[in-house]
Parts: C-alpha cells; structure tokens; sequence
C-alpha cells in the first residue's frame, strides 16, 4: 500500500522546511510513504529547498496557474508514481501533519474512498467571526447541492483513494475543493468527514485578496458547478422564475382590465407586453435546462471513458516500474 502526499507551492521556501520535517514516516497498513512537491510557477527557493529535504517527486509550472490546476496536476502525478491513496495538505503547515493517519484510515478499513479533514473551524483563533459564519454556510451550501455531510467543504487537507482520484475531473479555475466534493456526491463516490487540528497561522491566504473576494468567487464557482452536473434542475428553477413574475403581471393585467374594468384614462398593455415575454423567456430556459441535461448525460459517458483510459494508463505506468 503506497501513500503519495502531495503539496502544492508557490514561493514556500520559508514555510515548506516546517510542512516537511514534521510528514509522517510511517503509517500503520502503509508500506511505502512518498512526497510530491507541486510547483505552482515559483520565483523563489521552494524547489531547492525541497531537494535539500530530500524530495525527489516534483510537477512543475513555469507560470502559476492556480490551485485548481496544480491539484489535478499533482493527482495525475500521484497516480502515475502508483499511489493507492493520495493525501492533499499545505505548504504553510496550516494541517497537523500527525493527523494524515486519520485521514487515511477509513479508506485503509475500507470505510470510504474520500476523507475530508474537518478543521472545527470555531475554534480557529485566526479566523474572524464573519469568516466562522461564511464558511458554515457555503459549507451548508455545499452539502444541500452535492447531497453529502462534509462538515468543512473548504478544507484542502483531504484524502482519495486511487479509485476515487481516477474519477476526478475539475473544470474550476479558482480551486478544487467545492466541486470535488460536489463530483463526488454527484457520481456517488463515498465520502467522509474526520475531525483534524491546525497549526498556527505562518502566512496570509494567497487564494483570494479578502473574505468577501472569497464568497463572491465561491458563489459563483457553485453555481456554475451545480448548472454543469444538474442542468435541468438549475434551469427550471431559473425558468420557474420568469413564469411565476411572468404569470403574476398576467394575473394583475387580468384583474385590472376584466374585473376592476380599470381602462379609463390608460393602458395596460406593456404589462401584458412584459408578462408574456417573461413567460416565453422562462419556456426558453426550460428548453436549455433539457439541452443541458442531454449534455449532461454525455458528460457521464465521457467520464466514464476518461475513467477506463486512466485505469489502463496508470496501470501500464506501475506494471513498469515494478519490472523495473
């Protein structure tokens, strides 16, 4: 059984000798322990000082190209080293290194095949009250449109099997961690939460330049997620909202004109007018939440052959390393 950890960088020479002298050497039903580093376009001395530790697994950019990128980057390297499971942590030291072994342990006892560590971000001295209450509800946000109980959905300290990492496919550009768990609830793929500690803060978040940059990107990385894997609900709704304005100037046109017989002196017309053009807007909606659900369906399918060609990929990737 092989652990890969993976972590991102960029310009972490101050932090990364911290992360790394504190990793895990051995973990009970893991044979083989190794780190990655992903290089995420640094200026700095991250990779050198990740050489002078010993590293010898590195993915590299020479431009940053954001988290999302380098988290799949480094999956892809993971699984290409032959990783059973792969564990995501930070290079700012941010997550107790003791506690990758909770994070493995459901999927060695073959619990689940996603763990995600769960900050118990109350009792984070460094966030704010208003960061508390955001990250509860995104997190609540999250769990009601992927129909699964992750407690912090934004916590990159997290867990895949190799199964579940040949499944992954991340179409965000800002980061990973919603719609991971997002594609997870919706392909059923079992997940988990597992309480884990903190370290004290070492730096500023390079994520985002403030909490409410944070929650607008958030919003709109969910809502482009849900209408990518449940395009028909999302449209109808959208839809529903237009006929029910739609419907409800109609009602009040109706009303004025036939019952209160209000037509002296005025017109009503442009809020008939306006009342079935929303309505015809909210039917046109409803006609591309059905495209997107037929597109919807062939995404599943090429998944599912992304998923197989992977399968062969890696497996043809480890069968030579071993007669190697």
């Amino acid at each position: 059984m092989k652990l890969v950890i993976q972590i991102p960088c960029y310009n972490e020479e101050e932090s990364l000798p911290i992360t790394l002298k504190v990793l895990p050497k051995e973990i009970d039903g893991i044979d083989e322990i190794e780190v990655l580093i992903v290089d995420d376009g640094s200026v700095d001395r991250t990779i050198e000082v990740a050489k002078e530790y010993g590293i010898k697994h590195f993915v590299r950019f020479t431009k940053n190209k954001g988290l999302a990128k380098g988290f799949m980057a480094g999956v892809d390297a993971a699984l290409k080293l032959g990783a059973d499971i792969i564990v995501n942590t930070d290079a700012d030291n941010q997550y107790c290194a003791e506690d990758i072994e909770r994070l493995v342990r459901p999927i060695l006892d073959k619990e689940c095949d996603v763990v995600i560590g769960d900050r118990q971000t109350d009792g984070i001295e460094h966030f704010s009250f208003i960061k508390k209450k955001l990250q509860k509800l995104g997190s609540w946000v999250v769990r009601k449109i992927s129909s699964t109980d992750v407690i912090d959905t934004t916590s990159g300290f997290r867990a895949y099997s190799r199964d579940a990492a040949m499944r992954l496919n991340v179409v965000s550009e800002f980061t990973y961690t919603l719609e991971t768990i997002i594609q997870s609830g919706y392909s059923n793929i079992s997940i988990k939460s597992v309480p884990v500690r903190t370290n004290n803060k070492l730096r500023e978040s390079r994520l985002f330049k403030g909490i409410w940059n944070y929650v607008y990107k958030s919003v709109i990385t969910m809502i482009r997620i849900f209408s990518f894997y449940k395009p028909l609900r999302f449209f109808v709704a959208l839809g529903s909202i237009f006929i029910i304005i739609g419907i409800g100037i109609g009602i009040r046109f109706l009303t004025l004109v036939y019952i209160l017989k209000q037509t002296v002196g005025r017109t009503y017309l442009p809020s008939l007018i306006l009342g079935t053009s929303l309505i015809i807007i909210g039917a046109l909606v409803y006609v591309i939440g059905f495209l997107g659900d037929i597109i919807a369906a062939n995404r599943k399918l090429n998944e599912e052959i992304l998923y197989r060609i992977r399968k062969l990929e890696f497996k043809e990737n480890t069968d030579e390393k071993q007669h190697v």
